[in-house]
């Protein structure tokens, strides 16, 4: 390689590197957002894949920038100094761990390994570029396959993504009555014989169950779910009449509804990411049917 040309490199690739350096420790208000952190971040389990299909979002091109932004490495560091595919990314690896550690002990961002797994990719395909068309004679028909492979290597990464996402993600189970727990103290909702009722004028047919306080002021209703993780809670709720709904979860009140602003039949649907106990306490004239929870899981649960 020509000693101008290989200055021009080693300057475009430090001037390239500050660029990315300037990203990763102080755009998108980092320094600001440092101030206001009050400890270390450390994100060691993979929490996502690396690409999916394109849509348009801003969390999507980030997710390509983590890729396509480190690209050129994979082409730049091979041109500069000649190194084999092993060697460069062991060094790759070990500078973005480096970088990852400094963001979160500097609070201008967190380690995450979700960072590092995508970084890698980039400067992984930048590699294969390299190899294609900058490794030996440069020609326009080479330059051409090493962007086609870019562009394949990038759809191989999203159809692996995407597999992987609809491998481990989760789905919701079938709702189920809280009365099918065990543990349950308190009053009991109807569960069969359900009778139809009016709210707002339009006829209500329960089919799983119903809440009131029927002739008594108030009754409250307990349910141990057991430390559920990942669950959704799921309700319909109206007042034919003058009444009121609480519900509470694990000592939190989650609900307070009462006739002077929900005049409809409405639906109640909150998700939760762990739950244990869950009391509805109902007064006056207010209904509250089909309730009951579900749970999101993998495939394999």
């Amino acid at each position: 390689m020509e000693v101008k040309l290989r200055k021009t490199l080693f300057v475009g690739t430090i001037l390239y590197t500050i660029v990315v350096l300037y990203f990763m420790f102080f755009a998108f208000n980092r320094v600001d957002h440092a101030a206001s952190e009050n400890g270390y971040t450390f994100m060691l389990v993979p929490e996502g894949v690396p690409l999916l299909f394109p849509k348009l979002t801003f969390s999507w091109i980030f997710a390509f920038g983590n890729i396509a932004a480190f690209i050129p490495f994979g082409v730049l560091i091979p041109l500069l100094y000649r190194i084999r595919f092993g060697k460069f990314i062991t060094f790759f690896i070990l500078a973005i761990l480096v970088l990852e550690t400094l963001q979160a002990l500097t609070y201008l961002g967190s380690f995450d390994v979700d960072d590092v797994i995508s970084n890698t990719l980039g400067a992984a395909i930048g590699f294969v570029m390299y190899r294609v068309g900058f490794a030996s004679k440069i020609s326009y028909k080479k330059l051409i396959v090493s962007v086609l492979s870019m562009g394949v290597l990038l759809i191989g990464i999203i159809a692996i993504s995407e597999t992987i996402h609809y491998v481990l993600e989760k789905r919701e189970g079938p709702i189920q009555a809280l009365t099918d727990v065990k543990e349950i103290t308190g009053s009991t909702p109807m569960t069969e014989n359900l009778p139809s009722f009016t709210v707002a004028g339009k006829r209500i047919e329960p089919k799983m169950n119903v809440y009131s306080s029927e002739s008594e002021p108030i009754k409250e209703y307990n349910y141990i779910l057991g430390n559920k993780k990942d669950v959704w809670f799921h309700s319909y709720y109206g007042f034919p009449d003058k009444g009121e709904v609480e519900i509470i979860v694990d000592g939190q009140r989650i609900a307070q509804l009462n006739d002077q602003y929900y005049q409809e039949a409405e639906a109640l649907d909150r998700h939760f990411e762990k739950i244990n106990e869950i009391t509805i306490i109902v007064s006056g004239n207010a209904k509250l049917w089909d309730v009951g929870f579900s749970e999101m899981k993998h495939w394999w649960e």
